[in-house]
């Protein structure tokens, strides 16, 4: 869930123009609307996971949807929670010690890009929408690898899209107006990566997946409405320059809180999303440099 402003843009990290408490509260969004997703990834992830973890390090962490749902699901383990943001740890801490998990869930300030951090060996590593976000991800996968105790498991969760609410006509402008949004930022990069199993394996790790799970369900309206909100909004500075006029106009028309027919009063909204899951064994033999 890990934010975090690295490099390629993601829901859970920058975008090019999300920052502190602006993309805190996104990340806080969305794991409200995803939680029942979370739970699935998860479940599936660790089904494999050789007894139960002791130490589970959760890198890119961000305000800590991954590692509380790690550390409800493991009540032995002891999580390390790594992120460069202070803002984001900060946000953490406070939702550790509101779920009475302060004890077992440590927050780490480190920026991965330069240097791994003192975490000690771990039993299971989670980088969620993380991995894409560095910048020599084969070079991160070795020292993950070597951080891991034989039989560990590496976890690696990315976004397949951006988050969808609109209906395709939505009454304002020409209909399909949130997909020609998620085009135009696609074709700057946004929520890049590639399939990442071929990497893991080079690294030496033996991959399960990927496998995929969707969030559909119906969703309460007005949690729904300010997500929407919230999206579209950091979304939309990106878009000046890429999108037609008319689009823009009616975009801004629905993140115009007044009208009626804007986001935040809209009962037609459906938050749709899907995340891709790799899980990686570290197995015994060497690495192969790539």
């Amino acid at each position: 869930m890990n934010e975090h402003a690295h490099h390629c843009p993601s829901l859970e990290h920058a975008h090019g123009h999300l920052h502190g408490e602006g993309l805190a509260r996104l990340l806080d969004l969305d794991a409200a609307m995803s939680g029942a997703s979370w739970e699935e990834v998860t479940t599936w992830a660790t089904q494999d996971a050789v007894g139960s973890p002791e130490r589970i390090v959760d890198l890119g962490a961000g305000t800590g949807v991954g590692a509380l749902t790690l550390a409800r699901r493991f009540p032995a383990a002891e999580v390390v929670a790594v992120d460069r943001s202070p803002v984001m740890l900060d946000r953490l801490r406070a939702a550790a010690r509101d779920q009475g998990l302060d004890g077992r869930v440590s927050p780490v300030h480190a920026d991965l890009d330069a240097a791994w951090p003192a975490v000690g060996a771990a039993d299971l590593v989670w980088a969620s929408s993380f991995l894409h976000e560095v910048a020599d991800p084969g070079a991160l996968l070795e020292k993950v690898r070597a951080g891991l105790r034989a039989g560990g498991l590496l976890v690696v969760v990315e976004m397949d899209g951006l988050p969808r609410f609109l209906p395709d006509d939505p009454g304002i402008g020409r209909p399909g107006l949130e997909p020609r949004c998620h085009q135009a930022l696609a074709d700057a990069g946004w929520n890049a990566h590639p399939d990442w199993r071929p990497l893991l394996e080079r690294t030496g790790f033996e991959v399960h997946g990927p496998h995929t799970v969707s969030t559909a369900a119906p969703q309460e309206p007005s949690a729904t409405a300010r997500y929407a909100q919230a999206w579209l909004s950091h979304m939309r500075p990106a878009l000046q320059d890429r999108l037609a006029a008319d689009d823009l106009a009616a975009l801004d028309h629905l993140l115009t809180p007044d009208r009626p027919d804007a986001l935040l009063h809209r009962q037609d909204l459906t938050f749709r999303a899907s995340r891709t899951v790799w899980a990686a064994r570290r197995s015994g033999r060497e690495v192969r440099s790539s």
